[in-house]
Order: structure tokens, then sequence, then C-alpha cells
């Protein structure tokens, strides 16, 4: 139940982070926001954000490794197609929200491009595992493709505006720390 209040306090705080900074950016487009705002309260919790591991248990900490971990255990055979839609999503997503709140580390690392690439593609696979599936929500997937940079520069504006980290602190940690700060606040408002 716990988890489940969590949950339900963060998502109206990250909803609200992510209208003001992308309104402040002129991006203006609700079910987008919704999304992005999703993602962030889902990848609030480590065990989501890291939630595919080897087979030893190690956690998969960069697309690399989870795409060559995910596609080498498959083999030669393909993916089954909701499987390979969840890994695309999740591919997409973890590529949103290190390259928009943890820019600074994964451009460090010289892989932002990458990640900007992976993300796009993701999320067009995803659009198209959709259309195939006849399932809504296509569109949603397609612009996230198309206009991945631009989401990806709003959380980057928002980490700055509202998440900005102490000096020489680890960024992950003070965003951590800022989030449980906010929902014990909230929570203790109740």
């Amino acid at each position: 139940m716990e988890k489940m209040i969590a949950h339900d306090r963060l998502q109206p705080f990250f909803l609200e982070c992510a209208r003001r900074s992308f309104h402040e950016l002129g991006l203006h487009d609700p079910p987008i926001i919704e999304y992005v705002a999703n993602v962030l309260t889902t990848f609030a919790r480590a065990d989501q954000l890291y939630r595919l591991h080897t087979p030893n248990g190690k956690r998969l900490e960069s697309i690399v490794e989870i795409l060559s971990t995910t596609f080498a255990a498959a083999g030669e055979s393909p993916l089954p197609v909701q499987r390979e839609r969840a890994l695309r999503k999740y591919v997409g997503d973890y590529a949103l929200f290190m390259s928009g709140l943890f820019r600074t580390a994964i451009d460090r690392r010289g892989v932002l491009d990458y990640y900007f690439q992976e993300g796009r593609r993701s999320y067009w696979k995803v659009s198209e595992l959709d259309l195939a599936l006849y399932q809504t929500g296509f569109l949603l997937f397609q612009e996230l493709s198309k206009n991945f940079e631009y989401y990806s520069g709003a959380l980057d504006y928002m980490r700055k505006a509202y998440f900005t980290p102490m000096p020489g602190e680890d960024p992950f940690r003070q965003f951590l720390r800022n989030v449980e700060g906010w929902m014990k606040v909230s929570l203790s408002d109740n």
C-alpha cells in the first residue's frame, strides 16, 4: 500500500514539473507530457529503472548491455512480438530518462548520440508493433521517435531548473533525495 501511495504522490509532482518545463520551452502536447511524467514516476524507483539483469543477476545499466544481452539470449529466433514491444518501449523510456535527466553523465561516456539514436529507433519500433497488433497509441510513439531529442532536451532543462545537484554531488543521488523530500512533505500533509 505504501508503494502505491508513493506512486500516487509522485505522479502529480512529475506531471507538474513536466508541464512547467515543456510549456516554458514551447512544447504543448498533453499526451507527451503525461507520458513523460509517467516515465519519470516509474523510473524514480531504482528497481524499475534497472529492472533487467544478466542471467547471473548483474543489473543492466546501459543500452548496449540491455540490447546485447537480451538479443544474445534470444539467439537466432526472434523475440515474441509482445516481449519485443515491451523491450523496445523500455529501451526508449530508458534512453529518454537517462539522456534527459542524466545527460552530463551519458555525454561524458561519449554515448549521448547513441542514446538518441536508440531512443528514436525503439519508439519507432513500438509504433510499428502497435500498428501490427492493431493497438492504439502508435501515434504517440511515432511522435516520441520523431522528436526524441526535443523531449530529451526538455528533461535536461527540467533537471537544470528543478533538480540541480549540489557541486560535486552524484546527480542521481541528488535527484532521489529531491524526490524523497517532496514525498515526505506531501505525505505529511495528509
